[in-house]
């Protein structure tokens, strides 16, 4: 591989995808990477007025004893709403997480630390949670951006006190006498050891260590010792009188959480195949690292099998990947953000919005049939080439279900006379000294992870023809992005 191919593998993976002037730097690898950790090292938490949701229909919850009430949850119930209130309701929420979900596109095309967002986007699906509160949701984001490149142990304490997670796995209804076992199943099942490492008694005697763990109306973790199981309990072979922190320190001993994290962020980073041999050693470190995060991922992305060509162009591109990557690598995007939520949805991965608490299964299953086949007209609706009516399909979880059809149409068009044109600046300024018989090669090895075949060269050349540079430019962008290449990452 040459280090063209070498840098635009490291930026499709560490981040989400190179721009014209980050394989033109001149830098070395090695120096790359330096400047991706160095750069991910600031945090900017995600925010903005329109992210804000002000209630203003419902009264201050107030939570009850029992905790059977979410305390993050409208004190006005639905029953106790006007049907306008409710649809204002829904309004103001729905907006507030289409600007978190615009918002954060925006920030994974355009922010320095590539490697902070990928990875906050890598734990949004490890640590998946749907909640209705936006504000809940957003604070569960921030938490874990600030802490996606630091120690596994205090991301783990963190998101497990946060009132999204606590809300999604049920954890308020989890008091001394009546546990609810959901919580303590998923810390383990999901975010820590993987299944095979723990009883069913264990999930029992967890369940009872995190008894009283909940939140108040600001949206703060609270401890509730009236709540709290105080009894000894016996958890992986050992007895005491265990809290919640108690649990989640003894699964960080244990070598096997090591091993389960560092393959879920090999199969994400590298390749959907584990291989032990890579692994291994990964964990290992890992683990006698505290399980330091930044340290598991510049070992990671160094590593000279990281390059070798069975770990190039072969993992197929998120949904999310594949918009934000369209946006970094050539500057299109739709003139209306929230036609972007609509794509995610089209394509099966809409932000803030994982479909169970397993998050994303990735993979090829991103692809099937009607998937495909949208994700092949992207580029030329993008470029106002084509044109494409989707119906999206009703989802009883999301958070407006009872809209009518005609607003979940997603309908584009092709170029209209009073249209602003498509800007092709950034694909411009990359063929800016390349003669025009060359520079269909150079696009497309800047565009794909993987050859371009002769028999596509030919298919991309020949429409182009001896139209003038401007249509050359936008029909041969377009035929290469709509090429089942662009697809893997």
């Amino acid at each position: 591989m040459t280090t063209h191919q070498q840098l635009q593998h490291l930026y499709w993976r560490a981040g989400f995808g190179p721009r014209p002037q980050d394989v033109e730097s001149g830098l070395s690898v090695r120096k790359a990477l330096k400047q991706l950790l160095q750069d991910a090292k600031t945090v900017a938490p995600l925010g903005g007025a329109q992210m804000q949701y002000a209630e203003q229909m419902a009264l201050a919850p107030v939570p009850t004893t029992d905790l059977r009430q979410d305390p993050q949850a409208p004190a006005l119930k639905r029953g106790q709403l006007t049907p306008e209130q409710r649809k204002e309701q829904n309004r103001q929420i729905r907006d507030a997480f289409y600007a978190m979900n615009t918002g954060w596109l925006e920030r994974m095309a355009t922010s320095p630390a590539q490697i902070r967002e990928k990875l906050t986007f890598f734990w949004h699906g490890h640590f998946a949670a749907r909640v209705r509160r936006p504000d809940a949701a957003l604070q569960l984001n921030n938490t874990v951006r600030r802490l996606a490149l630091g120690k596994f142990s205090d991301l783990l304490l963190a998101v497990s006190k946060e009132p999204a997670m606590l809300q999604f796995l049920n954890n308020q209804q989890n008091r001394k006498q009546h546990p609810n076992e959901n919580f303590a199943r998923e810390v383990m099942e999901l975010f820590t050891i993987g299944r095979g490492y723990y009883t069913e008694q264990d999930v029992k005697e967890a369940a009872r260590a995190f008894t009283g763990w909940s939140y108040d109306a600001q949206g703060q973790f609270v401890f509730r010792p009236r709540q709290h199981d105080d009894g000894p309990k016996t958890f992986m072979g050992r007895t005491g009188n265990f809290g919640g922190e108690d649990i989640l320190r003894m699964l960080l001993e244990r070598r096997e959480t090591a091993t389960f994290l560092t393959t879920k962020l090999y199969r994400f980073f590298v390749n959907d195949t584990p291989n032990p041999q890579h692994i291994e050693p990964l964990a290992d470190a890992f683990f006698k690292s505290g399980y330091d995060i930044e340290d598991l991922m510049e070992r990671l992305l160094s590593a000279e099998w990281f390059y070798s060509p069975a770990n190039v162009g072969t993992r197929i591109k998120s949904p999310v990947e594949l918009l934000v990557g369209l946006r970094r690598q050539t500057g299109l995007q739709p003139a209306d953000g929230k036609l972007l939520v609509f794509w995610q949805k089209a394509l099966g991965q809409t932000l803030f919005q994982p479909p169970n608490v397993a998050g994303w299964p990735g993979g090829r299953n991103w692809i099937d049939s009607s998937s495909l086949l949208l994700r092949l007209q992207l580029p030329q609706v993008l470029l106002k080439q084509a044109e494409v009516n989707v119906a999206l399909k009703e989802d009883e979880n999301d958070l407006a279900p009872s809209v009518p059809r005609l607003e979940r149409l997603l309908r584009t068009r092709d170029k209209q006379p009073n249209d602003a044109p498509v800007s092709l600046t950034r694909v411009a300024e990359l063929l800016r000294n390349v003669p025009a018989e060359k520079q269909v090669p150079v696009l497309a090895g800047f565009l794909l992870q993987t050859p371009l075949r002769p028999e596509n060269l030919t298919l991309v050349q020949h429409p182009a023809g001896s139209a003038a540079e401007a249509q050359r430019l936008r029909t041969q962008l377009g035929a290469l992005l709509s090429l089942p290449e662009y697809q893997l990452c």
